[in-house]
């Protein structure tokens, strides 16, 4: 399947949905398991059992968040040997959720220039497949685009409202999520929206990267997330490192720690606070 274009106006877009029960963001969502197979995607009602979990169940907080962890904790064990303290293991477990949903809204986004709302509500995730559904009843997009006249269009003046849009429908899908997760986390609303931010950032910058329009990711992920812009407290912070021969080396400033120095301290991200510019140089050459 063709990527389409960066411009909102081009023509391949597609007016309607691909297939019976699915939606204008279709399209997007096939691309992403093309290039990413690690996730799959389909348009259907929540999903139950089996591994599944809804994202409503996690938003709930409680016993649904303290299943969801018992994963996470057992792979801390089994990896490392060592039991991970409850706020790192609750990292993780946020993480590991948070990255793919962040991509039901920026890939559609990226790829069509159409916003889908995904409100907790309409979304399942099974983690051990990499599987999530959603349906899709509301998106956004510009004036321009063959998708306006469709039912659920909400029709924004232009780039920026359309970020705007993003940045929303993000935020509407995370919050309750975060606070299903805070009593395990040990960390302010400032900083778990700091982790929202990077999930946002580091999840689409990714994916640029492997549909070859990395800089593009970088550019327009810098222009969604220029700086802090609520709920958001921190921008997408990309820069660049000079590597040997006068290559440049694409890299970004991580607003929160991952805390997985706590079982490997020497072992940090290359995007980590803790990460100087010379260990990020130096890894970024040897990968």
């Amino acid at each position: 399947m063709a990527v389409p274009a960066s411009r909102p106006s081009d023509t391949s877009v597609s007016a309607v949905p691909a297939a019976p029960g699915t939606s204008v963001v279709h399209e997007a969502y096939a691309r992403l398991a093309e290039v990413f197979p690690g996730l799959t995607v389909t348009e259907e009602p929540p999903r139950h059992g089996d591994g599944w979990v809804a994202a409503a169940e996690l938003a709930a907080g409680g016993a649904a968040v303290e299943a969801f962890l018992d994963w996470d904790d057992a792979q801390v064990l089994r990896d490392y040997g060592q039991r991970g303290r409850p706020d790192v293991v609750a990292g993780f477990g946020l993480h590991r959720y948070a990255w793919p949903a962040c991509l039901l809204v920026t890939v559609p986004w990226f790829l069509l220039r159409r916003v889908p709302r995904v409100p907790v509500e309409r979304v399942s995730f099974q983690r051990t497949q990499g599987r999530m559904t959603v349906l899709v009843k509301e998106f956004a997009c510009l004036p321009d685009d063959p998708a306006a006249r469709l039912p659920g269009a909400r029709v924004v003046a232009d780039e920026e409202a359309l970020r705007a849009e993003v940045r929303s429908a993000v935020a509407e899908h995370l919050e309750p999520v975060l606070a299903g997760f805070r009593p395990r986390m040990r960390r302010g609303g400032r900083a778990l929206w700091g982790m929202a931010a990077d999930e946002i950032a580091e999840g689409l910058w990714h994916i640029g990267h492997l549909l070859g329009e990395e800089r593009r990711a970088v550019a327009e992920l810098t222009e969604l997330l220029p700086g802090p812009v609520a709920p958001y407290p921190v921008g997408a912070s990309f820069r660049e490192l000079a590597g040997p021969r006068g290559t440049s080396l694409p890299t970004r400033d991580r607003a929160s720690c991952c805390l997985f120095y706590t079982l490997r301290p020497r072992d940090t991200c290359v995007t980590c606070p803790r990460t100087c510019d010379a260990d990020r140089v130096e890894r970024l050459i040897a990968s």
